[in-house]
């Protein structure tokens, strides 16, 4: 029998995932972005929250810039992370702005340690999380990068994964250490689950 070697697997999901995603015109794209922040903010999470951890899309990522516009309009805190250079790590930084941003690891926009004040407690937050695919059990696949895996198990907070549709998958592969996420958010659907309750 044939053994499937699993980065293999996640390889070529991750690339299926981003073609989906450039594969989408843009007035599509920016409908399911709207559905998906309209529904974003509706959460219980996000509106009892005073502090926004959130990822900053870039072109094929579901739309983060609305919601940090939204967010900062709402009178919440808003704090974006960035990559530790030559580690898999990454520290969450406040922004008041999006053009306080500037272009960092991997050409994604990230603040400017010397000009934005490092977050170090995470009180009354709400996370968003980026990824390629979500599956129906609340698994995420990301970049494979770890960035984000190792964030989460530090963090207690609630968070949010926002996906496409077309992205989605009944079961994605994971280990027994990935963490299932709290909510799911497409542009057709909310989901919640159960067993991934601190």
């Amino acid at each position: 029998m044939a053994v499937t070697d699993i980065r293999v697997v996640k390889r070529e999901l991750r690339a299926g995932f981003k073609a989906a995603r450039r594969a989408l015109k843009p007035e599509e794209q920016a409908e399911k972005d709207r559905r998906i922040l309209e529904k974003l903010v509706a959460l219980p999470e996000y509106r009892q929250a005073e502090l926004v951890l959130t990822y900053v899309s870039t072109a094929i990522e579901v739309d983060t810039r609305s919601l940090i516009d939204r967010a900062l309009a709402d009178g919440k805190k808003v704090a974006v992370p960035r990559c530790t250079p030559g580690k898999i790590d990454m520290k969450f930084y406040l922004i008041n702005s999006l053009s306080e941003l500037e272009p960092g690891a991997f050409g994604v926009l990230e603040p400017n340690p010397e000009k934005s004040r490092e977050l170090r407690r995470y009180d009354r937050s709400v996370c968003i999380l980026p990824g390629l695919g979500f599956d129906l059990e609340g698994y995420r696949l990301g970049y494979g990068k770890g960035y984000y895996d190792r964030f989460l198990s530090r963090y207690t907070g609630k968070n949010v994964g926002v996906c496409y549709n077309i992205c989605m998958k009944t079961l994605l592969p994971h280990g027994r250490y990935d963490k299932m996420v709290d909510v799911l958010v497409t542009e057709k659907f909310v989901k919640r689950f159960a067993s991934a309750q601190k």
